[in-house]
């Protein structure tokens, strides 16, 4: 079971960039973003590095040149290629690294006969690991196309958040209490999911949808990016200087009935009114939610009222990420894995803001309402919205 849900998703990952063109594969936008034959390339040097090369004996490691160029943040391992200076990297070329996957593939066949319980373990964190670059890879395409003249489209049928229906909006009411958050279960988990704990939370509302391209554009009307008492310093100073006046990948200028367009991986797109406003900072979501009279909820709420109201909080999966008030810190009693793989979560536990939920570009099954995704609040090229608390 677990060998076919690997391969299944080791094709996935090769059927991502069959839309693209040999130019594109090498395509970085920004600092941020990673080339997609990177991404293609990384994630197999993860298998080969913490599963082949220490677990399946005779197996011949990859190159120690291709283990810096695609080695991303795990110092334990060794030196690694500037992230901003990814896109230079021409070599090796796709052939090589699709032979390598393929090689990889075969050898994990091999190593999976295994019933090692450490050993499956790191092969489903691995499983899930891929499937994070899956949804890290279309983003860093739509960062690059939107910034060609030509706006390329990936996919025509790619562009599905403007298909959420809407309900009425309703405050959905929950108690508060001593309550408890964090994965519970056998299934499969980021460490950072846990340990699960009690927290003490006032009595809250959150908003049933998540706010939508017309909200957004009423506060854009009302002055939203003129006013700096809407905005937190950091955020006021990133937006003046970036000329932010909009959400990311909006296409107009001046007034807010100009933004009648938005940049989206089937190309350039009517902006329904009634989608999800997408694309957003934390910096934009917090301003936005201070315009309105609200705020961010907690991740704490976002996932005790999950767990309360179930499907009456709409949209918590497969529509967008959404911004939370809460940093991203570990758990009480949270202990990262042993060895270079416990650098995956706990390294990061500062200056990020964590994120609930799951998006349309998520990898069907890779969703939990434990998930605790995380990004820098300057960040806005990712499948982020937001939803009101109070």
């Amino acid at each position: 079971m677990l060998l076919d849900t690997l391969l299944d998703v080791r094709r996935r990952s090769e059927a991502l960039i069959e839309p693209l063109e040999p130019e594109d594969l090498g395509l970085q936008g920004m600092a941020d973003a990673s080339p997609p034959k990177w991404h293609l390339a990384h994630t197999t040097w993860f298998f080969d590095t913490f599963l082949l090369q220490p677990y399946l004996k005779g197996y011949q490691a990859c190159d120690p040149i291709w283990s810096y160029q695609f080695n991303s943040y795990y110092d334990a391992i060794g030196d690694r290629h500037p992230r901003p200076e990814r896109g230079m990297l021409s070599r090796p070329g796709i052939g090589e690294i699709l032979a390598w996957r393929h090689r990889v593939d075969h050898a994990l066949t091999h190593l999976l006969q295994s019933d090692d319980p450490a050993l499956l373990s790191l092969v489903e964190l691995g499983v899930h690991h891929e499937q994070q670059h899956q949804e890290l890879l279309l983003m860093d395409v739509l960062d690059g196309f939107s910034r060609q003249p030509m706006e390329p489209v990936y996919d025509p049928r790619a562009n599905l958040t403007a298909e959420v229906d809407r309900d009425a909006d309703a405050w959905l009411h929950c108690d508060g209490g001593l309550l408890e958050i964090g994965h519970q279960g056998e299934h499969f988990h980021f460490d950072n999911e846990t340990p699960r704990h009690r927290i003490w939370l006032e009595p809250f509302e959150l908003q049933s949808q998540l706010v939508s391209n017309a909200e957004y554009r009423h506060f854009i009307s009302e002055g939203g990016y003129q006013r700096p008492e809407l905005w937190m310093s950091e955020g006021w100073t990133i937006q003046q200087q970036r000329g932010w006046q909009a959400p990311r990948y909006w296409r107009g200028d001046g007034p807010s009935e100009t933004w009648q367009q938005e940049f989206t991986l089937a190309g350039r797109q009517p902006l329904h009114p009634d989608a999800p406003v997408r694309h957003l900072s934390w910096f934009e979501a917090d301003a936005f939610a201070r315009w309105s009279g609200a705020r961010l909820p907690s991740e704490a709420e976002w996932e005790v009222a999950r767990q309360h109201h179930g499907s009456r909080l709409q949209h918590a999966h497969r529509c967008l990420w959404q911004w939370t008030a809460s940093p991203y810190r570990p758990y009480p009693g949270f202990q990262p894995a042993e060895g270079a793989v416990g650098e995956y979560n706990g390294k990061f536990m500062s200056s990020q803001f964590v994120l609930r939920g799951s998006c349309w570009l998520t990898p069907p099954g890779h969703e939990r309402d434990s998930y605790r995704n995380f990004f820098s609040p300057a960040s806005r090229w990712m499948a982020s919205g937001l939803r009101l608390a109070r």
